[in-house]
């Protein structure tokens, strides 16, 4: 399996709608990898509306310093909705990994990218919330771009997760590991 980590500087986007936790799920990330001693710069955009527009969250992760904190060329994207993929496509290296939630992203346009279709959405939904597709994403991230150790994303989903909320943010962040996994493996 292909690891992010192989360079010195990686751009990684979460991108859907507001409403969809993808800046809670960056900033679990981000910590995760903070702990195991990566630089991290995290940015997001997003509509003025709360819930329904577009939103994004990116992540710059490096071993130095980074010296630039914004996106300009992604090595992965993350989308949790249709509305992402037109301000986020273009962003794309070639061979860069796309995970696309299955329902909500059935279509994507043709390029040199490794694109894995995942049910992210379908599995948050039969956990009993739709609200924890972000955590699935970020499961199914973990294990398709062996960014961090599971152990560290964890302890990061147990520190941003209300006490409410943390078992099926486990749960989610287990199933979304499991498909990444379940998934082809990446040519190395």
């Amino acid at each position: 399996m292909k690891s992010l980590m192989r360079d010195t500087r990686i751009e990684i986007r979460i991108g859907g709608t507001g409403g969809q936790g993808l800046i809670l799920c960056a900033k679990m990330l981000a910590d995760a990898l903070c702990t195991a001693g990566k630089h991290v710069a995290q940015s997001q955009t997003y509509e003025p509306t709360s819930r329904g527009g577009y939103c994004n969250s990116d992540l710059i992760i490096s071993d130095r310093e980074v010296d630039y904190p914004l996106a300009t060329a992604l090595d992965c994207l993350v989308l949790l909705d249709r509305m992402a993929v037109k301000p986020s496509w273009a962003l794309l290296k070639p061979g860069a990994l796309v995970i696309a939630d299955t329902r909500l992203c059935p279509e994507l346009p043709e390029g040199n990218y490794r694109v894995h279709h995942l049910p992210l959405s379908r599995t948050a939904i039969e956990l009993g919330s739709e609200r924890v597709a972000n955590i699935v994403a970020l499961g199914a991230l973990a294990a398709l771009g062996t960014l961090c150790e599971r152990k560290a994303l964890e302890q990061a989903v147990r520190a941003d997760t209300p006490k409410s909320f943390l078992d099926i943010n486990l749960d989610a962040l287990s199933a979304g590991h499991r498909l990444g996994k379940q998934t082809a493996p990446l040519p190395a």
